[in-house]
C-alpha cells in the first residue's frame, strides 16, 4: 500500500503493519525472541524494538498535548535534535533495558491504541493539511502519525526479520 493520504488509509495501513509485527513476534520461539541482534545494532533484541516503538508513541502524544496547551513542544525531545537522534535512541534503549518482552508488548499495545484514538479523532483535513499545526512545521500531523505508526511498524518488522536471519 502506498503512503497514506487519507485517514482511512492511515488507519488501515497502521493496523495492518501493527498486526503483521505482532504476528511475527507471536511466531518466534522463546529462544528466538531472546537472541541478541548482531553487533552494531542499537536495539539488541525484539523487546528493545517494541520498547522503542512505544517510546516514540509517547513522544508523539506529548508533542500533540503540549501544542494543545499552547506551548511549543521539544521535538524530538528536550536536549536532543534530529541530528542527535542516535543519542536519543540510545537513551530510549537505556530507559527500557531492564523491561521484559511481555511488559514491552503491553506498553506498545496501550500506546498504539492511544495513537490510533488520536488518529480517529481527526478529519482528513486535520490530519493531512500541511502547516495546519504550528508544531508540525511545513508538514502535516498525518506525516508525523505515519512516521510513528505504519512506517515505524514496517521498519520494526524488517529490522527483526533481518536481525534474526
Amino acid at each position: 500500500m502506498p503512503r497514506p493520504k487519507t485517514k482511512s488509509e492511515l488507519v488501515e495501513l497502521s493496523e495492518k503493519n501493527f498486526l503483521r509485527l505482532n504476528e511475527l513476534v507471536d511466531s518466534l520461539s522463546v529462544a528466538k525472541v531472546q537472541i541478541s541482534f548482531p553487533e552494531g545494532m542499537l536495539n539488541r533484541n525484539v523487546k528493545d524494538v517494541l520498547a522503542h516503538l512505544h517510546e516514540w508513541h509517547l513522544m508523539l502524544l506529548d508533542w500533540y498535548e503540549t501544542d494543545l496547551m499552547g506551548e511549543k513542544p521539544d521535538i524530538p525531545r528536550k536536549g536532543y535534535t534530529w541530528k542527535t537522534l542516535p543519542d536519543l535512541n540510545k537513551a530510549i534503549w537505556e530507559k527500557y533495558k531492564g523491561e521484559g518482552l511481555e511488559k514491552a508488548r503491553s506498553m506498545l499495545n496501550e500506546s498504539h491504541m492511544k495513537v490510533m484514538s488520536l488518529i480517529q479523532s481527526h478529519t482528513d483535513e486535520e490530519l493531512f493539511e500541511k502547516k495546519r499545526y504550528k508544531w508540525t512545521g511545513s508538514t502535516s500531523l498525518g506525516a508525523y502519525l505515519i512516521s510513528s505508526t505504519s512506517s515505524h511498524y514496517d521498519w520494526a518488522y524488517k529490522l527483526i526479520k533481518k536481525a534474526l536471519k
